[in-house]
């Protein structure tokens, strides 16, 4: 069956590397030796604890996610990632990481992973997180304060 509807072109653009510039803040990964697969580079299941580790640890350090007393959580609803060169034990990886959207509880934060000190993406990808209320898992509004967080990372 074809589709008489239209293609965006960003649906038929081949992904590709991005620049540090494409970043608003960078966060050091250190690799350690059970990252690498047989094949002896870092496993793709790997980029995505990276992500979900670089966007968390800043949203903590900077007062926006509170993970032992508070009542909010982010859940994961979509993720992806592409892969440009591969990355290695041992190796500094550093995360940029930036949001692309934000809406009322939800937020799209993409990543890029750089070995240190290159200039472009090895990989790149994004996630979704909806912030929920612990206890009932329902959508819950981003507060002010999360919100200035974010907007740093615009």
């Amino acid at each position: 069956m074809t589709s008489n509807a239209p293609q965006s072109p960003q649906a038929d653009a081949k992904p590709a590397p991005l620049p540090r510039s494409a970043y608003r803040v960078f966060r050091p990964i250190t690799t350690r030796w059970m990252d690498n697969d047989v094949y002896g580079h870092v496993n793709n299941v790997v980029y995505y604890s990276w992500f979900d580790t670089a966007v968390n640890a800043h949203l903590i350090e900077q007062g926006a996610l509170e993970i032992h007393q508070g009542d909010t959580i982010g859940l994961v609803v979509e993720t992806q990632c592409n892969y440009f060169a591969p990355l290695a034990f041992p190796q500094t990886i550093e995360a940029g990481i930036r949001v692309a959207h934000r809406g009322t509880s939800s937020v799209r934060y993409e990543v890029g992973l750089f070995a240190q000190g290159e200039p472009l993406t090895a990989a790149r990808g994004h996630f979704v997180h909806v912030y929920v209320n612990k206890a009932s898992r329902r959508p819950q509004p981003l507060t002010e304060s999360f919100i200035q967080v974010l907007e740093t990372l615009s």
